[in-house]
């Protein structure tokens, strides 16, 4: 890459780009795990557009039904009006993913992304309640938006906002307190003290697996807690799906191992099947109060969107072959790098499903594997409040082969860096 190359990006393009400073390469071309630059070198991609790549890049099972969709003049913008390809996805949303869980839920499309949909989410929940107040957790992530950045715990996202983020009491989300376990009974006690200062909340959001806040993982008896105090109290319980539905922690919906039923669900990146942009808020159908327009966006109707995301069911979701893979795969790189963590101090894992951490107690120890595994041809992040944690998100369908050449990178990084 030459200098000339690199003018553009950084002459003309924003300084708020992030990816392209510790990634830096121009990117081509991509198939399957593997993504390429201009010059030809290639990256395993254990980063997945962020979870919006769970079935991997240009996938041809998806590509094929898009462009048959594009060729024949299919619609692509469509608002919210009924079209044939929306009309196509419903039905196959409710045959693969609602009737064979048990879920009855009204579907809405509040915009294109995660945070249109969390915006949707706490607007509903307060319409429906008459109340303001939402409760988050503490390294919860949901999005930049206001509403969606007043729940979310990173400080320095919530200082990007330039005024006061309101009506959002954080409380601590599951092993906050390392290993002491959280029954509920300080956020019942508020709850019912009135002096306590606790508004009475609108709804609870909340992620099962914190991907942002660094692969934290709730236990599942943990989330039943806290929807039965939820169903208790008559306050609405959110669960944000966004990075960890569609598959990634081996269910489609993350919240299926607690066995709950959510009052709202969140979902986008990965629903829109091939990465292309779509977002779904779900409801229970009693919660469907609102009025015609009263949350709209241009290109809520995006629907080759609707053409990948079916035919991804279609492919992926009509067994449980894909929940199967993921959930083997994921305790591949649970070995691995429990491998790590037991040859190197300061190491530990986390995760679930394909949703993997390696947790570094030197916090800059995660930014040097993640560099020198960019170097050797691997796409990887960190995440957590201080950047601890290499971060794995690789697409569902990675073969044994490439997952191991992945792992095999991290493995000599981090001897490297410890």
């Amino acid at each position: 890459m030459n200098t000339a190359d690199t003018n553009i990006f950084d002459s003309l393009e924003s300084q708020v780009r992030s990816y392209s400073v510790g990634w830096p390469a121009i990117f081509d071309t991509a198939k399957g795990s593997w993504i390429r630059d201009e010059n030809g070198k290639e990256y395993l991609d254990f980063f997945a557009g962020a979870g919006a790549l769970n079935y991997g890049h240009n996938n041809p099972v998806l590509k094929e039904a898009l462009v048959e969709y594009i060729m024949r003049d299919g619609i692509t913008h469509g608002l919210d009006m009924s079209t044939v390809a929306k009309r196509d996805f419903l039905e196959t949303f409710k045959a693969k993913i609602l009737d064979p869980r048990g879920l009855d839920y009204k579907v809405q499309f509040p915009g294109p992304t995660g945070t249109n949909t969390v915006e949707s989410a706490l607007k509903l929940a307060r319409k429906v309640t008459g109340r303001t107040s939402i409760i988050n957790f503490t390294n919860a992530f949901h999005g930049m938006t206001l509403g969606a950045l007043s729940v979310t715990g990173n400080s320095m996202k919530r200082a990007g906002a330039g005024i006061p983020l309101v009506h959002a009491t954080p409380m601590p989300f599951d092993n906050y307190f390392d290993g002491v376990t959280e029954d509920f009974h300080w956020f019942e006690r508020v709850l019912d003290d009135s002096g306590s200062g606790l508004n009475r909340p609108a709804a609870v959001i909340v992620e099962t697996v914190q991907g942002e806040g660094g692969v934290n993982v709730a236990r599942p008896e943990w989330i039943r807690a806290l929807a039965e105090l939820c169903s208790r109290r008559e306050i609405l319980l959110i669960v944000d799906d966004v990075q960890m539905g569609c598959g990634r922690t081996g269910p489609f919906f993350s919240f299926e191992e607690a066995g709950i039923t959510p009052d709202i669900v969140t979902l986008s990146k990965s629903i829109g099947g091939y990465g292309m942009p779509m977002a779904l808020t779900l409801f229970k159908p009693e919660l469907d109060i609102w009025e015609p327009g009263e949350h709209n966006g241009t290109f809520r109707g995006n629907n080759p969107s609707f053409v990948t995301s079916r035919v991804a069911m279609e492919h992926y979701w009509s067994d449980d072959t894909l929940e199967k893979e993921t959930l083997r795969k994921g305790e591949r790189i649970a070995k691995a790098f429990t491998d790590l963590s037991e040859k190197f101090d300061g190491v530990s894992t986390r995760g679930r499903g394909l949703v993997r951490g390696l947790v570094f107690d030197d916090a800059a120890k995660a930014g040097k594997v993640c560099k020198l595994a960019f170097d050797n041809g691997l796409l990887a992040e960190t995440s957590g409040p201080s950047d601890e944690v290499v971060k794995l998100l690789p697409p569902l369908t990675i073969t044994n082969e490439e997952l191991d050449h992945g792992l095999g990178i991290l493995a000599d990084a981090t001897a490297t860096v410890s």
